[in-house]
């Protein structure tokens, strides 16, 4: 039976990480065949994010420090790791992701036909489509790793994914801090890990706001589109085996 582990990293989102732990939980009861635990990674929230989760029984790792979304994910894959999960699942704690997904996800690990699988909302263009600004970095990004790594992803910020069991050892050693969804794809695509994009209808943020303002975006832009192109010049990025 294959283990899964479903990592939700979460700063500041106790008006959604309730009802997102309930439509998990409502999935879990519903999917026969697999093991599937639920961790939470509270990434030094100011608000009761963490004191939810508890009230609800989840497993949850409260971070002494803010690291970012980069820092909470791969807290989640060393825990995967340590724990021998055979695929590791990235759900955003704001509830734009979808939870009845994570079978379209994880089927292409299961079949052995990825070892990256990103739920792209821009294969079928149905649901919410992210703002005009952000939908234009993603057709930068797209033409950028199209370019450099010879693959389309129609949806290289998504942080809807599954990764398989070598990735998970991969990326519990090394993955990128700040906004590490393109980097990261590009770090596989160089180490011949196999990326797949499966759609996924995503929803809008519940509650709360993002971060990511104009001038973060320009930040945004600016820093992944140069830590892409160091990693396309690297020699060893995340080569199998290595």
């Amino acid at each position: 039976m294959k283990k899964v582990l479903i990592i939700v990293p979460a700063y500041n989102e106790e008006r959604n990480i309730t009802s997102l732990i309930n439509e998990i939980t409502d999935y879990k009861k519903n999917e026969g065949g697999i093991e599937i635990d639920l961790l939470v990674i509270n990434d030094c929230s100011s608000d009761s994010t963490s004191l939810h989760c508890r009230e609800e029984g989840v497993k949850v790792i409260d971070l002494p420090c803010n690291l970012g979304i980069g820092g909470a994910v791969q807290t989640g894959y060393k825990y995967a790791k340590s724990n021998n999960y055979d695929i590791a699942v990235q759900i955003d704690g704001d509830g734009q992701h979808d939870p009845s997904y994570i079978k379209v996800l994880i089927e292409p690990i299961i079949l052995n036909e990825a070892d990256l699988v990103i739920g792209s909302r821009y294969i079928e263009y149905k649901g919410f489509q992210s703002t005009v600004l952000r939908r234009m970095g993603i057709r930068f990004f797209t033409s950028l790793i199209l370019l450099l790594g010879r693959k389309k992803v129609t949806d290289a910020t998504s942080g809807f994914r599954a990764c398989s069991w070598e990735l998970i050892n991969k990326f519990a050693e090394i993955y990128p801090k700040d906004y590490p969804e393109p980097e990261s794809i590009m770090s596989c695509l160089r180490g011949g890990f196999r990326v797949k994009e499966v759609p996924v209808i995503m929803r809008e943020r519940k509650e709360g706001v993002s971060s990511i303002n104009i001038h973060r975006s320009i930040y945004y832009m600016f820093k992944v589109s140069l830590a892409i192109i160091i990693d396309w010049l690297r020699k060893d990025s995340l080569k199998q085996g290595a």
